[in-house]
């Protein structure tokens, strides 16, 4: 593989469906062109950053590096189309896609909903939601696709829960937000290229507009109701800011957990060692969660465009041009972790960059982290066997993804 081979791999998004092929692409960018240029057809040109420090580097700069107007990887058809969109005042338009002030002042809405007194509130309904989850898995019958059946459904359960969604429309939300973050996949995608992903938009802007409006006719104590009555300056939020908020918490708040909890078992089962240690010491389940995280590191990219000419490592950056943040490489950077494609429940340190730094750091980080803890510690002592029933299939994605099909046969304690 040349570099200019491993530096498409960005806009490819079947790349992501080949965990070795990725990451031999990805180590040999950190290796010999760490902030690479690349150019592909039907993409606009950009910086791709691979390495940990430089990628942190960034996301703590947040004046000169700016998420506006490029805050992820598109095509350039897609781009126009949202453009289009951002010209009529329709576009997806969440705290990801800002820059401060406005990031800030919007981001304090929800904020309190995330932190650790809200999560001491919290804690009990996602353990027993975990063991709903794994009470359903003992129902299969020793076998299952653990990624369909249990590891999308959980966090989904948790994050509506949290907004006060009713569990009617969970399946719309799950199907609206598989085609969201797999618009590029064929089976989870709704197709049809930049008019599919706007459709999607659309859906998912009509149904929370609706909710928009619900919760200020009749406020019900949840975080849909904070966020539909929520007032800066004095104004409530209009209504397309008000429902990005709520698109990002639904679908960016469920996907990338259900992603992390899945490669984590697929982890596991892969290295029946640390699958060993993890049960002989639950001690070891927060670091074990970190380490899940890292190696999955569910999103791919963010990216950011440069506010004033600069450098990367030595590489110029005009003003104007965007690079891309490469989490999954970051999360490899032999320079920061020891061994760094050994799965080690125990790492510690664990500096992964899976929920970004700075001031775009995950608002739900703390609430992630607390669901992989509270899957595991329910499944791993009622498991008394598990292992792979069929090769795992990952989404192809260049956003958020995992994996989508992860075939087991287990043997539950219980059954």
């Amino acid at each position: 593989m040349s570099v200019s081979e491993a530096g498409r791999t960005f806009a490819r998004p079947a790349a992501y469906t080949d965990e070795t092929r990725l990451h031999e692409a990805l180590a040999l960018l950190r290796r010999e062109s760490p902030v690479h240029r690349v150019e592909v057809p039907g993409y606009t040109p950009f910086w791709a950053v691979t390495r940990h420090a430089d990628v942190l580097e960034i996301e703590r700069d947040h004046t000169l590096w700016l998420s506006a107007p490029r805050p992820l990887l598109r095509t350039a058809d897609l781009d126009a189309a949202l453009e289009t969109r951002r010209a009529r005042g329709t576009a997806l338009r969440s705290i990801v896609h800002m820059d401060d002030p406005e990031h800030r002042v919007l981001r304090a809405v929800g904020a309190d909903w995330f932190r650790p007194k809200a999560m001491r509130v919290l804690e009990a309904r996602v353990r027993e939601l975990a063991r709903l989850q794994v009470d359903r898995m003992a129902e299969y019958g020793g076998a299952c696709d653990f990624a369909r059946q249990v590891a999308v459904h959980y966090p989904l359960y948790v994050i509506l829960t949290l907004l006060g969604l009713p569990e009617s429309d969970f399946p719309r939300m799950l199907r609206l937000t598989q085609e969201l973050f797999g618009q590029h996949d064929e089976e989870t995608g709704r197709g049809g290229g930049p008019q599919g992903h706007t459709s999607v938009l659309e859906d998912l802007f009509a149904y929370f507009h609706e909710l928009t409006a619900q919760r200020r006719a009749r406020p019900t104590g949840d975080l849909a109701s904070e966020i539909a009555n929520a007032r800066i300056d004095g104004r409530p939020l209009d209504d397309n800011t008000a429902a990005s908020y709520y698109i990002l918490i639904a679908t960016a708040g469920h996907d990338t957990t259900s992603s992390t909890i899945a490669g984590g078992l697929e982890a596991l089962i892969r290295h029946p060692d640390q699958m060993r240690r993890l049960r002989d010491d639950p001690g070891l389940l927060p670091t074990a969660a970190e380490e899940m995280i890292r190696w999955v590191s569910p999103v791919k990219e963010f990216m950011r465009t440069a506010s004033a000419d600069t450098q990367v490592n030595g590489t110029p950056i005009r003003k104007g041009e965007s690079v891309l943040l490469s989490y999954p490489s970051a999360n490899r950077d032999e320079e920061v972790f020891a061994d760094p494609f050994r799965f080690d429940v125990g790492r510690d340190p664990n500096r992964h960059l899976a929920f970004g730094s700075g001031v775009h750091y995950c608002l739900g980080a703390a609430l992630a982290r607390m669901e992989i803890r509270a899957l595991f510690a329910e499944l791993l002592p009622r498991l008394a066997s598990v292992e792979l029933d069929g090769e795992p299939v990952w989404t192809a994605t260049t956003f958020v993804g995992g994996l989508k099909h992860l075939p087991i046969r287990h043997v539950m304690k219980d059954s």
